[in-house]
């Protein structure tokens, strides 16, 4: 029987859990056993005894879980003390980020742990029940534009009193994927103007269907890759600051929200943009931990610049950490269902989820 584990995340700020009751009760069902270190599901209104009822046996330490554990379940990667606890020859599945960790990776692959990173799903039709990024920027979405509402001193929908009409707040959103898609829907619902840009044209419909306005221009040689950006050129963001100059200076609110995976996010909304926002307007830079999409936002904190209020919040989906922690343990399940029984992996390794996430096996590294 295959003992499947999961302990508190011990980085800063994170209130996510990778494993939920009703995940546990599943795993269970299918014959896997579930040990879970005390505690860990608190943070996300899971308690032990949630845990229990479904059928988990709850430790006392990390260091119990991880040695007891053929396969260890996390949100975040290990950290140093972590990886020390490790039973070698174990398996990790979590989001890894392999392309910007090559250390953490040699670190476990030294110790013959076999690691599947989340992030590494590809972004095929049958695997879009597994796909974590989109689940959590999903939430992640919706919870810039309550950030962005709750920052702003202007209400969002038009509001007709006595005193006068308030006219909408003016919303522009930097992307229009998973997180984008989920921010216009948000925004719209809340009342406000959207106006969206995104470097693929092919967004257009899904942003109009949303309600957003699209804002067009030539992005001239861009480079897709599994439903990511892969590169822009620089000409190409220069010529999407110059057209997006006069929707900048008035919008209400600013969502960002572009990535590029392995890389340093592009930078869309300069110091000199910034200057020519209204005073009191919000910037909400989602790819702050990635370098930020606006120039002078700072991870992890709210500054005020240039009369603007820029949020750096590093992780939205751990601010709404019941939901996403529900949507991850049902990701992390069907994926662990899709490699192994209760007995062991199935090792099908041409198969393309499994080719696609294996990032090292048996002290060999597969991935770089």
């Amino acid at each position: 029987m295959m003992i499947i584990g999961t302990i508190k995340e011990s980085k800063q700020g994170e209130n996510r859990v990778a494993m939920s009751p009703d995940v546990v009760k599943n795993l269970v069902k299918a014959g896997f056993k579930c040990v879970i270190e005390t505690g860990s599901g608190t943070l996300s209104n899971f308690s032990d005894d949630n845990y229990q009822q479904a059928g988990a046996e709850i430790l006392n330490s990390n260091a119990d879980v991880c040695q007891k554990s053929d396969v260890l379940l996390k949100v975040n990667a290990p950290n140093q003390d972590e990886i020390n606890l490790l039973k070698e020859g174990s398996t990790l599945i979590s989001f890894v980020y392999h392309l910007t960790n090559p250390e953490l990776i040699e670190k476990l692959n030294a110790k013959k742990i076999t690691v599947f990173s989340m992030d590494a799903i590809p972004r095929i039709s049958r695997a879009q029940s597994m796909d974590a990024l989109s689940s959590q920027a999903n939430l992640a979405g919706y919870k810039a534009v309550m950030l962005g509402a709750h920052h702003s001193a202007r209400i969002f929908p038009m509001l007709m009193t006595a005193a006068g009409t308030i006219t909408p707040s003016k919303i522009l959103i930097f992307g229009a994927g998973v997180a984008g898609l989920q921010a216009i829907g948000t925004a719209k619902r809340l009342g406000a103007v959207v106006e969206v840009t995104d470097i693929r044209p092919e967004t257009k419909e899904q942003v109009e269907s949303l309600g957003g306005k699209f804002i067009s221009f030539d992005t001239g040689d861009v480079k897709i890759e599994g439903g990511y950006v892969k590169e822009t050129s620089e000409d190409t963001l220069k010529k999407q600051r110059e057209i997006l100059g006069k929707h900048i200076a008035a919008a209400d609110v600013v969502i960002t929200t572009a990535l590029i995976p392995g890389r340093k996010a592009p930078i869309l909304v300069t110091e000199d943009m910034v200057k020519t926002m209204k005073l009191g307007s919000v910037i909400v830079d989602m790819a702050v931990e990635q370098g930020g999409n606006c120039e002078i936002s700072e991870a992890g904190k709210v500054v005020v610049k240039h009369g603007v209020k820029i949020v750096g919040e590093t992780n939205l989906p751990s601010l709404l950490s019941q939901n996403a922690s529900e949507s991850y343990a049902k990701n992390i399940y069907t994926f662990l269902i899709h490699l192994a029984n209760n007995e062991g992996f199935k090792w099908e390794m041409e198969e393309e989820i499994t080719k696609g996430t294996l990032i090292c096996k048996d002290g060999e590294i597969l991935k770089k």
